[in-house]
């Protein structure tokens, strides 16, 4: 599984730079767009912050204006350095001109980067809203856009939505679990009091990808139900796990649910005493 999800990950990662095939413009009669979108291909074999980089990127907007591939390649440079102000101007036009293949990477990035749950929800729904097929996954592929979406209504407090969405999610029979997909359903069921449905969810979990974070929060969930060795036996996995490790980490952010080795600790210390 976790094979499975790092080609995954290089796939849609690939994707997201990819360069458009030109002579698809010049087939459906673009000509402007196909002479842009040569123009556009001198920035291979250049770093996204080079002069030569981003040069390629402004003769081709230069030629035409509406080219949204461009200005998002361009806005990726603009994000990663911080100049957020820069790539929400950029990332707008690129939507503006193309919005279905453009919402997505928006959506998530509000998402990810910004914490704007609205603004992330507003664009996934509209893309859905768009098109007769699946939107697909965020950027770094860990997550369908759906299950993106239901983490932003968590995270405004509507848990029972978010549940909903993620269940929806999981009856489209095209849909796959997630690295962490469980992980989350899971937490939200502990987090209603919906203790057996989180336990049996942070099962299915532990098939899926056994982190310190799912072993935590059956820990939790065990506790609650008074059952004193599981929660004791899972506490002590999830140190082992997170020491090892084996837990939620994202090299930009904060991932959600994500957890601390002084929770762990804590919760091992008031273990002692129960």
């Amino acid at each position: 599984m976790k094979k499975i999800f790092s080609i995954l990950y290089l796939f849609i990662t690939a994707q997201l730079y990819a360069q458009p095939n030109c002579q698809a413009y010049k087939y459906f009669g673009e000509d402007l767009k196909y002479e842009a979108c040569t123009v556009a291909e001198k920035r291979n074999g250049h770093y996204q912050f080079s002069k030569e980089y981003q040069i390629a990127l402004d003769e081709a907007l230069a030629i035409d204006s509406t080219f949204a591939f461009a200005y998002k390649a361009k806005s990726t440079a603009y994000l990663k350095s911080g100049d957020f102000i820069t790539w929400k101007a950029l990332i707008d036009k690129a939507v503006h001109f193309n919005p279905k293949e453009n919402l997505d990477y928006r959506g998530w990035c509000r998402f990810q980067f910004f914490n704007d749950y609205e603004g992330a929800i507003k664009d996934i729904e509209l893309l859905d809203s768009l098109v007769d097929y699946d939107i697909g996954h965020c950027q770094n592929g860990f997550y369908h856009l759906q299950i993106a979406r239901a983490l932003c209504y968590k995270c405004l407090g509507q848990n029972e939505k978010a549940i909903s969405i993620i269940l929806e999610q999981f009856n489209d029979p095209a849909h796959y679990a997630g690295l962490f997909d469980y992980l989350h359903l899971g937490v939200l069921y502990l987090e209603t009091e919906q203790y057996q449905k989180a336990i049996d969810v942070f099962k299915k979990q532990e098939q899926e990808n056994d982190i310190a974070e799912n072993r935590y929060y059956i820990a939790l969930a065990y506790k609650e139900v008074k059952n004193k060795k599981d929660y004791l036996e899972n506490l002590k996995l999830a140190f082992k796990k997170y020491n090892e490790g084996i837990r939620l980490l994202d090299p930009y952010v904060e991932q959600k649910d994500k957890i601390y080795l002084s929770q762990i600790e804590k919760e091992l210390e008031l273990a002692k005493i129960l």
